[in-house]
């Protein structure tokens, strides 16, 4: 499951179009969406209730307690929302420790209630089912909903029926509200489950005389049912995290990535960070990463990816092209280091993958120099003996410092090097020579190779002491 955070306005759009429920859900698709290039004179043709309706706006970027920030605009004319946004619209605000652009802005009708009117939902996924978590107060204070809400767990191959929400959610529900929102509740969970919502959280949540109303609303839900929700989802939008900007670069290897039988992933976590990664496999990217924190380098670390599933040299040169492009495009008074990371592959062939790196190495080995990289590189499985060998060959015709490291060393070894935590070992010279497809068994061994090997295997200095507790 890849749970990724969907826009609000993308998550009502979900739920008007899909929900089944009796309840009365009011003011279905009244939403305009505003950025810098809005033409606002199109904006009232196309939504004309803009022009006489009270109304509400508010950056739609997924940033939470937005009421807490002053960033809403509430019981506004049109004229109100327009200066509202002036100080605001492509202005750099800090919420908790991100900085980021607030260039996305939703606007909706205002919707005049009390905060007896007002309720909490949410529903999100765990291992062992889905949870519901109900509350008879909603709004800017509901405070800590985990310790107050009721909760119900509906289990993997389990439904939610009515009966349920009301025993175990409607306790202190009003009873003149309680049928309208439990079927609003079954059909909400309902609709969570049809299009492989992993998180939908609905507050306030309002019920009057008039029907229910869906103000504020965050969610995610499940990016790898793309190929069962197409037709009901139509072409989703990811959107990054607020103070985290979009790049082209993710969007080429997800592009990629989506061609390809094997696993491409990039994301750009501090672009002028100095510390940068190319790690073969999604579990050794997170260990790689955790270790590169927790030496201290978290406010240093660039970005978060992998690559995986045995993909192709010239589908490893692109994804490393990329890398290299991005950590070249600005210098830092200390250099940069990439290491290139992996546990002992069990079908992808080293060499062929370290090839494709190679070439992206030779094509920019200008720019290499001139930020003052050095890379670090730790990798065992199929051939990697070969691709250990094209990798120390590179770093000697380039110039560019690379050590080369094999499965005699600690997995994350290289990243107390690279941070300067470690000291880097002598490495004899590498032989130039075609390797086997053979695991190295001897990871332990500090003793000098006896005359029945083979000579010309290539003798990685054995460091296994480095090896982190």
């Amino acid at each position: 499951m890849s749970a990724k955070a969907i826009s609000e306005q993308t998550g009502k759009e979900f739920l008007y179009k899909h929900i089944c429920t009796s309840a009365a859900v009011q003011n279905r698709f009244r939403y305009a969406n505003v950025t810098s290039e809005t033409d606002w004179d199109r904006l009232t043709q196309d939504h004309p209730w803009l022009l006489t309706e009270r109304l509400v706006v508010k950056p739609d970027q997924l940033i939470k307690c937005r009421g807490k920030l002053g960033l809403v605009g509430v019981n506004l004319d049109l004229v109100g929302v327009q200066e509202w946004l002036k100080p605001r619209l492509m202005r750099e605000t800090t919420v908790a420790k991100a900085k980021g652009i607030l260039k996305n802005f939703l606007i909706e009708p205002f919707v005049a209630h009390t905060q007896e009117e007002e309720f909490y939902i949410c529903i999100y996924a765990t291992r062992e089912g889905d949870h519901v978590l109900f509350h008879h107060e909603g709004g800017v204070d509901v405070g800590d909903v985990d310790a107050k809400a009721q909760r119900l767990l509906v289990g993997v191959d389990d439904k939610l029926s009515e009966d349920s929400v009301k025993e175990q959610l409607f306790m202190h529900v009003p009873e003149d509200k309680k049928e309208v929102l439990v079927s609003f509740v079954v059909g909400l969970f309902n609709l969570y489950e049809d299009l492989y919502f992993t998180y939908l959280e609905i507050n306030p949540l309002v019920v009057n005389q008039n029907g229910v109303f869906v103000l504020d609303m965050a969610a995610k839900i499940d990016a790898t049912a793309d190929y069962i929700c197409k037709a009901k989802w139509g072409d989703v939008e990811f959107p990054p995290p607020f103070g985290r900007e979009a790049y082209p670069e993710e969007a080429y290897i997800a592009d990629l990535d989506a061609k390809s039988g094997a696993s491409l992933k990039l994301t750009i976590l501090n672009p002028l960070g100095r510390i940068w990664t190319m790690v073969a496999g999604g579990g050794a990217s997170v260990v790689y990463s955790d270790t590169i924190c927790d030496l201290g380098g978290v406010d240093e670390l660039a970005n978060y990816g992998e690559y995986s599933g045995a993909p192709s040299e010239q589908q490893t040169y692109d994804y490393a092209k990329t890398i290299l492009s991005l950590m070249t495009r600005e210098k830092h008074h200390e250099g940069k280091v990439l290491i290139i990371g992996g546990s002992i592959a069990n079908f992808t062939n080293v060499a062929a993958t370290f090839k494709g790196i190679v070439r992206a190495i030779k094509d920019y080995q200008g720019p290499l120099k001139e930020n003052g990289v050095t890379i670090f590189v730790r990798r065992g499985g199929p051939n990697y003996q070969e691709g250990l060998r094209v990798m120390g060959e590179v770093g000697k015709t380039t110039g560019i410092p690379i050590y080369v490291f094999g499965t005699e060393t600690h997995m994350t070894a290289i990243v107390g090097m690279a941070l300067g935590h470690q000291p880097i070992p002598n490495q004899p010279p590498v032989a130039a020579h075609t390797a086997n497809f053979l695991l190295n068994s001897s990871t332990n061994s500090l003793q000098k190779p006896s005359s029945k090997e083979d000579p010309e295997l290539p003798q990685l200095q054995r460091i296994s002491s480095l090896a982190f507790k």
